[in-house]
């Protein structure tokens, strides 16, 4: 016994509407396609640009086997001198006369007494040491050495 089951749009024999007319359809899946190409547009742009924003004072530094120093909640304050003895302050370069009353005004602004002191290798002990001399003048009395990690460790644990 076989039943013949028919719907009320008339089967599969009935007409069908075109395409166009009548109401569209509401289109239930998200098409990701165009978010993923943004996401991968703005990655590139971001591993590129990811270098450029280090402070840009081009700088051999010595190396030691130092560890790394924890850094704070404030964008960090970086003074450069680099081979020839010019001193940088963050990309700025900065005039020896400056230097004082300049750091004295941004001490006063920041909560926190911490500076990054670069230098190049081959700059002088003593302008290094003049330089830090302004620094703790200027309101900073936290100074931080920066140096690359990969240097002798004269006997120390771990080298």
């Amino acid at each position: 016994m076989a039943m013949n089951v028919s719907s009320a749009s008339g089967g599969g024999g009935g007409r069908r509407r075109r395409a166009g007319r009548g109401r569209p359809r509401v289109m239930s899946e998200i098409n990701v396609t165009p978010f993923v190409d943004v996401m991968l547009v703005l990655l590139i742009i971001f591993m590129v640009a990811a270098p450029l924003l280090t402070v840009g004072v081009p700088l051999d530094l010595p190396q030691t086997s130092a560890q790394a120093v924890q850094t704070d909640q404030e964008e960090p304050l970086a003074l450069s001198i680099d081979r020839e003895g010019a001193i940088f302050l963050q990309e700025t370069g900065i005039a020896d006369d400056e230097l004082l009353p300049r750091l004295a005004a941004i001490a006063a602004e920041r909560a926190s007494d911490r500076i990054y002191l670069r230098a190049d290798g081959s700059v002088p002990y003593a302008r290094v040491a003049q330089v830090m001399g302004a620094l703790s003048a200027g309101g900073f009395s936290d100074i931080v050495l920066v140096t690359d990690g990969d240097g002798p460790g004269f006997g120390a644990a771990g080298n």
